[in-house]
């Protein structure tokens, strides 16, 4: 029966969702207007729910049910009453590689598609491993932190003396695992929480001294965090077109002693003249708008809702930004562009577009593959505009 209890909790949570919040938004307040639901019965269904998501699109025609318990098989390593119940011939294999769990559902259901999990595959950007990439949405990303180098071994002592496992990737990205509460164990100000392939951008930047930078697309200030921590000495403009997120910044900034810098509220798909007219860079960071595609191992119910013509909207509205943005690169500066997408359309194509229409030259470009380090997977290219004739 308790079986039969998660499952009506997972089948009425699912058909209240419609995908227009996050998940991670949706649950508490679900869970707050059912408070009927014990703790544990919280954390069956998130549990549940993500499994789910995490399938996509594949075994399209088997129940919700069998959906979920081959999900949740492939997703974790301990048993759940669910696989008990359905798979009772695969529950002796929960703790096998997921590499070993795949081939048992395949040979289990001959209609498993790995390249179902993941809609609109064919639009992936050159370069990607797919079957790596697919496999990788049945595991949950780490979460990364990036702290100063010297104090690594430090943090590193108070993690691990907390019985948290952590892993150095470089002398200042550390990978934890997913959910880690850090507040009641680092002090404030001591780390910043971002992705590693996010991190890797920053070997893109190369700012120089006295340098004026402008992260023209700056949500909460990560990359200007980033870009800062290789040259405190610069002069630093942000802008976003949401107030909100900008106040984050703020506070993010204070707790990591970042006192003078410009702030500014701009929609980058208007003329910003009168507001801009008279700033000249030296770099220029847009960490564009996208589809987000790179990064849905972690919001995995995207897989079930994306809409295909968002790819296009999204690629549209980066070169316009592009167009709106080079007019205020000194010449023989550069420009970074970053989306966290893992679709060709708003990474190869657009630097493309914008290097044949555009006074930017191609320097260097690479597809971060974050499935090869359980992170996300992002997109950077840096772009020199060409001098004036």
């Amino acid at each position: 029966m308790r079986a039969d209890h998660q499952l009506r909790a997972f089948e009425q949570i699912l058909n209240s969702y419609d995908g227009s919040l996050p998940l991670h938004r949706f649950l508490p307040v679900y869970f707050k207007q059912h408070k009927q639901m014990g703790s544990s019965d919280r954390r069956w269904a998130t549990r549940h729910l993500y499994s789910f998501f995490r399938l996509g699109k594949a075994l399209p025609l088997l129940p919700n049910e069998e959906r979920l318990s081959v999900a949740d098989f492939l997703c974790h390593d301990t048993l759940s009453l669910l696989v008990e119940k359905n798979l009772p011939d695969l529950k002796e294999s929960v703790t096998k590689p997921l590499e070993k769990k795949l081939a048992l559902i395949k040979a289990k259901y001959p209609d498993f598609d790995i390249e179902q999990i993941y809609p609109f595959h064919v639009a992936l950007s050159d370069g990607m491993n797919k079957e790596d990439f697919f496999t990788s949405f049945f595991k949950q990303p780490d979460l990364f932190i990036r702290v100063k180098a010297e104090e690594a071994n430090v943090i590193i002592s108070k993690l691990e003396a907390e019985n948290i496992a952590v892993k150095a990737i470089t002398d200042t990205a550390l990978a934890l695992p997913n959910g880690t509460k850090l507040e009641t164990i680092l002090s404030e100000g001591s780390y910043q929480v971002q992705d590693l392939s996010s991190q890797h951008t920053g070997l893109y930047f190369k700012p120089n001294k006295w340098d004026k930078w402008w992260d023209c697309c700056a949500a909460s200030g990560g990359k200007t965090l980033l870009l800062h921590s290789f040259e405190p000495i610069i002069e630093l403009l942000v802008s976003d077109l949401r107030e909100s997120v900008l106040l984050n910044l703020d506070e993010r900034f204070r707790l990591a002693g970042i006192k003078k810098y410009h702030k500014k509220e701009l929609d980058l798909l208007q003329n910003n003249d009168q507001v801009l007219h008279h700033y000249q860079f030296d770099g220029i960071i847009l960490d564009a708008p996208c589809t987000g595609s790179g990064t849905w191992g972690r919001t995995p119910e995207v897989l079930t809702f994306f809409e295909e013509r968002k790819i296009n909207q999204f690629a549209a509205m980066q070169k316009s930004i592009v167009q709106n943005v080079v007019k205020y690169l000194k010449p023989g500066k550069p420009l970074i562009y970053i989306t966290c997408s893992a679709f060709a359309a708003e990474n190869e194509a657009v630097v493309q577009h914008i290097s044949d229409t555009l006074p930017l030259e191609l320097e260097k470009m690479e597809l971060i593959k974050g499935y090869e380090n359980n992170a996300d997977t992002m997109f950077v290219a840096r772009l020199i505009k060409k001098s004036q004739d």
